[in-house]
């Protein structure tokens, strides 16, 4: 069995994006710098039909966080806003389950995508994904409102944040409306340039 794991960029106050978030700015004012040290790395340009990029010790944990991931879950809004932008061939190369109300038949897409709508509720979808997944790792992929309701329901084995030098003051933070006390034991601290990778084990 698997591990369902979080994996984020953030900014030091805690934002996941810019305020006013929305089409042509998914990731609100500002929220871009969030992600600025993934560019350029080899990893992120190959899942994005891209040729070269950076190697190094950035790049090997982009390379971790997909290789090990059986299946994704995300929230309606990130689809929404993502849909465009991903394309024809979407970086996730592996079945989707997005939590929405609006119930819609599954959207296949390239490189082994494909976004199945679930309508009964985050913890459906993960369950549907853990299926999907087998023995590999569920990604809770976005937005914060999918995250919290799942680090709240106690349903998150690993949290992994990459933090950006940054205070955006405003936008969304990841765990704002969280409802209750989690306790995490820290895995792993890398200190990379325009990047601090975070790495935390959910205990249980």
């Amino acid at each position: 069995m698997g591990k369902v794991t979080i994996d984020m960029s953030m900014s030091l106050d805690g934002f996941v994006t810019g305020p006013n978030d929305g089409p042509g700015q998914e990731l609100g004012e500002g929220g871009m710098q969030l992600h600025e040290w993934i560019f350029g790395l080899a990893g992120w340009r190959k899942r994005h039909g891209l040729e070269g990029g950076e190697t190094g010790p950035n790049d090997d944990i982009v390379e971790e966080a997909f290789t090990d991931v059986g299946a994704v879950v995300m929230g309606r809004r990130m689809f929404e806003l993502g849909e465009e932008p991903w394309g024809d061939d979407p970086p996730f190369h592996a079945p989707v389950f997005v939590v929405t109300h609006r119930a819609r038949e599954p959207l296949e897409r390239e490189g082994g995508t494909t976004f199945t709508f679930v309508t009964d509720g985050v913890e459906s979808a993960l369950d549907q994904a853990k299926k999907a997944a087998g023995d590999k790792n569920v990604s809770i992929a976005g937005g914060a409102e999918t995250a919290q309701q799942l680090v709240g329901a106690g349903l998150v084995d690993e949290i992994q944040f990459h933090v950006a030098p940054l205070l955006l003051g405003g936008g969304k933070r990841l765990f704002e409306e969280l409802g209750t006390q989690v306790q995490l034991e820290t895995t792993r601290v890398i200190d990379s340039p325009g990047v601090t990778h975070l790495r935390f084990r959910v205990v249980k």
